[in-house]
């Protein structure tokens, strides 16, 4: 019995070197010059399966972040904007209904065209200026509860205006405006255009139904003296400002700045906001440029009274 375990053990310890080397053999194949073995050898179906399925559900739970963040985004617009409770829409319903208006608007809508014939004095990098201006002001107008029937008139194919607009501007000849390379005069009788220029001497008092408002498309970097002015001119047609004088006053600022040139843009959104509040004092609040040096004025001072004329059917 002795002499049996005796072999026994003998056994076991002769097969230590050969277990070890084999050890060491795994050791050799796994790892090749420091660097796992196992990360150059190709991947299983299997695993490749895995990791498709990983990254997919990795991308969906990002795609469901950022949905989740711009419908939080909606809410709190949709919760500031009216008291009362109003339905939440997914993001295709809130893309048709921001189609539905804007086909409507190009029916019933008032109309605002922006004249982009000027565009000849200005640099290349006033011309990008005005491409990203241009796409803020359709996007206000998406947004607009009762957007304007927009028009970009004078803005021909071969110009740099064109080009660069397509360039800056994600789905450009897609906009639901109407863009063409007629004047507005092509478009519109004289006396119902009101070309509105910061150089004019009448204030806008209101937004009329049976009016087609003009905004020159100017970027000035150089500041060039009237020129939207001389083009209404030259169109003879009727000039407005924006009653910033009535409405504002300046203010103090370690540069001594006061500036009343906006951008098309900021235009727009004064024009947008007063249409819906028929209040001047808060379309200059919400976006009169603080950085221009003017403020509103004081509430109890003397102002114009501002209506807007709705639209009739």
């Amino acid at each position: 019995m002795a002499h049996v375990q005796s072999e026994m053990c003998e056994m076991q310890l002769n097969g230590v070197p050969e277990l070890m080397d084999l050890l060491h053999i795994d050791v050799e194949i796994d790892v090749v010059d420091g660097k796992p073995g196992r990360e150059d050898a190709p991947c299983s179906k299997n695993v490749l399966r895995k990791q498709r399925n990983w990254e997919r559900q990795l991308a969906s739970k990002k795609s469901k972040r950022k949905e989740e963040k711009q419908r939080r985004k909606l809410n709190r617009e949709q919760e500031s904007g009216s008291s009362t409770d109003q339905p939440q829409f997914s993001k295709r319903v809130m893309k048709a209904i921001t189609k539905e208006r804007l086909v409507e608007a190009q029916s019933t809508g008032l109309k605002l065209c922006v004249d982009l014939s000027m565009t000849d004095c200005m640099s290349d990098k006033e011309i990008s200026r005005l491409a990203g201006q241009l796409r803020r002001l359709y996007g206000s107008n998406k947004k607009a509860a009762q957007p304007f029937h927009l028009f970009l008139t004078d803005l021909r194919e071969d110009s740099r205006l064109y080009r660069e607009c397509i360039r800056m501007n994600a789905g450009f000849l897609n906009y639901m405006m109407d863009i063409t390379e007629e004047s507005c005069l092509d478009l519109f009788p004289p006396e119902s255009v009101v070309y509105l220029t910061p150089d004019a001497e009448e204030a806008l008092e209101t937004i009329e139904a049976d009016r087609v408002y003009v905004l020159g498309g100017l970027v000035d970097e150089s500041i060039q003296k009237k020129l939207s002015f001389s083009r209404a001119r030259e169109l003879s047609v009727r000039t407005a400002r924006l009653p910033i004088d009535e409405y504002m006053m300046k203010k103090n600022n370690a540069k001594n700045f006061h500036s009343k040139i906006l951008a098309v843009n900021q235009v727009f959104d004064i024009l947008l906001t007063f249409c819906v509040t028929g209040s001047w004092t808060d379309a200059f609040q919400m976006w009169f440029p603080p950085g221009k040096g003017y403020v509103v004025t004081p509430c109890d001072s003397p102002t114009l009274s501002a209506t807007l004329t709705l639209h009739e059917d």
